[in-house]
């Protein structure tokens, strides 16, 4: 029995207060028993929406009734690993609906943050207090400057210009690398004895730059469900419009079109300027786009959407067709995440893939490189 102690004291906080006395035996140690108390503060909160009875009291002083929300999040702090502590969080705020996590700024400043956190507050700021608002714009800036960190690598190299063999570089990178003309130029120091190439002199290529501009036109969705595909749609129109030779204009929807182009430099404003909730348009918003295209055959139109159209799709397909014919570059994302995760209008979406638009859901690093093997 006692091998299995550990096994059943998993099973007991898996459980919580709806475990079996059975697994009552392996006795909790203390930080287990306070591990069990945070997790029940949270989980019993669904079972209870699902109809069970909370017929075992609760633990002393943890009592979900006495407990503040600002008690709990120094309680899992303290307890679990950030990976978990994030878990967690973001249950409370997503799935659980404990909103009094975001209504306390003294809260809020000892939260985790991280995107799924962000969503919540983005999803939360319109009945947020101004305190609040201040403290879900440094939530926002925080995140979205990780993110930048993160994603800002991989943009570079996907934008730095196509391998041109013929141009030497004195830039030392490793993916510019030409190890046939390093080899061809210290073929002098081999050493026969130990039978290698004593290179004393490295090749790196150069690479060639893309001349004339560019104009990449980012249109998405505001509904909720698109909420972790705007804030990457955010930080990516930000990076794309620091490179040069590209102009990157910003349309938000839902029943309205918001061009928020002059905001694009600033993706946590942004995030704070979107408004969730309403109907879909996307025909308006799409026309609306297709009015700012000067020239065609240099501008990139991308759709960021699940295809859900509220109103009539003739609209919506007869200008992605007429962008085609003009020879616009043409995508539509059902989701730019790290997950590439798309849940969508699949009828629509092919309605409009028949008009000339390419259908995809892709990881930001995937769009940076499926944008630059366009532009370059």
């Amino acid at each position: 029995m006692s091998g299995d102690a550990p096994q059943l004291k998993r099973w007991r906080m898996v459980l919580g207060r709806y475990a079996d006395p059975a697994l009552d035996g392996p006795a909790l140690d203390g930080a287990e028993r306070r591990m069990d108390r945070a997790l029940d503060y949270l989980y019993a909160r669904e079972l209870a929406q699902r109809g069970l009875r909370q017929d075992k009291p609760a633990f002393g002083s943890l009592d979900p009734s006495r407990l503040s929300a600002l008690d709990w999040i120094g309680e899992v702090r303290e307890l679990f690993p950030r990976s978990v502590l994030e878990m967690l969080q973001s249950h409370a705020v997503d799935r659980l609906g404990l909103t009094e996590l975001l209504s306390d700024p003294r809260t809020l400043d000892s939260l985790e943050p991280n995107r799924d956190l962000l969503k919540a507050l983005v999803a939360f700021k319109g009945r947020a207090s101004p305190a609040v608002q201040d403290k879900i714009r440094e939530v926002a800036r925080k995140v979205v400057e990780d993110t930048i960190r993160r994603l800002k690598p991989s943009i570079d190299r996907a934008f730095s210009g196509r391998r041109n063999r013929f141009r030497r570089s004195q830039t030392k990178r490793l993916q510019d690398f030409d190890w046939r003309a390093t080899i061809r130029d210290n073929l002098k120091s081999y050493d026969p004895e130990r039978k290698r190439i004593i290179a004393d002199r490295l090749r790196f290529t150069g690479r060639s730059r893309r001349q004339l501009p560019w104009t990449i036109i980012l249109c998405v969705d505001q509904s909720g469900s698109m909420l972790g595909s705007v804030i990457y749609a955010a930080v990516m129109a930000a990076i794309l419009s620091a490179l040069p030779s590209v102009d990157v204009r910003l349309v938000v929807f839902d029943t309205s079109v918001v061009d928020l182009t002059s905001e694009v430099a600033d993706p946590v404003s942004v995030l704070m300027s979107v408004q969730l909730g309403g109907g879909t348009d996307i025909g308006r918003a799409v026309q609306y786009c297709e009015q700012q295209i000067k020239q065609p055959s240099r501008t990139i139109f991308v759709l960021l959407s699940d295809f859900c159209e509220g109103g009539p799709v003739a609209p919506m397909v007869a200008a992605v067709r007429r962008m085609a014919s003009a020879r616009v570059t043409l995508i539509g994302l059902a989701a730019l995440d790290d997950q590439a995760a798309p849940d969508y209008d699949r009828a629509t979406a092919q309605l409009l893939a028949n008009a000339g638009m390419q259908i995809a859901a892709l990881t930001p690093d995937r769009f940076a490189e499926w944008i630059a093997g366009i532009i370059e």
